[in-house]
Order: C-alpha cells, then sequence, then structure tokens
C-alpha cells in the first residue's frame, strides 16, 4: 500500500510541482531534471503541500535561509531578495523553492558518490547534505523514499 502511495504522489508531483519550467534562474538547461525534483521533495517532505516555515526550513524542499541565498536569493515576482519575506515566500512556493533547488544544484554540482559522473543522485546528496559535504552516508529513509520514487516514475515512464 506504501509503495503505491509514493508512486500515486511521484505521478502526482510531476503534473503539480515539477512541471514548472525552471529554465529562467540561468542560461543553459536547468542541472536537475523534474522527475529528480519530485523526488528529491518526496524523499524530503512527501511533497505536502501547504509546509510551510518549521524551526529553519520552509516549504516543500525544506530549504534554509543560506541554501536560498546560496541559490541566488530568487524571489516571487518582483519581490526583492533583500525583503525580510522574501525568503520565506520564495521556498513556501512550489515554483520559486524548485528555482532555488536550481540555483543551489549550480552552484554545487560534483559527484559526490564517486561514480565520475553528476546526476540526480548527487543532486539528492547535495540537497540533503549541503554543497559542502554531499560524501558519505545519507538516512536511510530517505534514500530509500528517494529510489522508490525513482523507480515509480521509470516504471510509468518518466
Amino acid at each position: 500500500m506504501a509503495s503505491a502511495v509514493i508512486k500515486f504522489s511521484a505521478i502526482l508531483l510531476l503534473v503539480a510541482v515539477c512541471a514548472a519550467d525552471v529554465s529562467e534562474l540561468a542560461t543553459g538547461p536547468p542541472p536537475v531534471t523534474e522527475v529528480c525534483l519530485g523526488c528529491i521533495c518526496q524523499a524530503t517532505s512527501g511533497c505536502k503541500q501547504g509546509l510551510t516555515c518549521e524551526g529553519d526550513a520552509c516549504g516543500l524542499f525544506r530549504i534554509t535561509w543560506a541554501y536560498w541565498a546560496d541559490a541566488g536569493k530568487p524571489t516571487i515576482g518582483r519581490q526583492s531578495p533583500d525583503d525580510p519575506d522574501a525568503y520565506p515566500n520564495c521556498t513556501n512556493d512550489p515554483y520559486c523553492a524548485a528555482l532555488a533547488v536550481q540555483g543551489y544544484m549550480r552552484k554545487f554540482a560534483q559527484d559526490c558518490n564517486g561514480d565520475g559522473q553528476i546526476n540526480c543522485y548527487d543532486y539528492m546528496a547535495i540537497h540533503k547534505k549541503g554543497g559542502y559535504g554531499c560524501v558519505g552516508e545519507l538516512p536511510f529513509n530517505y534514500v530509500n523514499v528517494f529510489n522508490q520514487c525513482v523507480a515509480a516514475v521509470a516504471q510509468y515512464g518518466g
């Protein structure tokens, strides 16, 4: 049953959150695919709509202020990044939060698992452990949910 819920969530996520065109943050294609963004979101928070700030992390991707700042401080509309509400407004908005993840990955893209390529698995590790410490063990639950999501999307032709 849990597997079916994850598969359903992954499909909904791809339609709702990750269909955003995140190419406007910088030139060239975004480093993180929509499927990868969706599975990072699923592993991070279950992609539960309506998540706000709790402690030092906000939104579906549980983004901290430092992560958002490293990502280039994307904002909604014409809001100034210096506005005190810019960080929570962006990170609690799925589209803007996805822009933040893309910006962060542009800055910190690296081969975390030593397989000679930079791919979704590396982005998943960078998102969880940060741009300066993505090598090493990741929480089992996080990796398990991420892998189930990737497998479910692949099974359905994603």
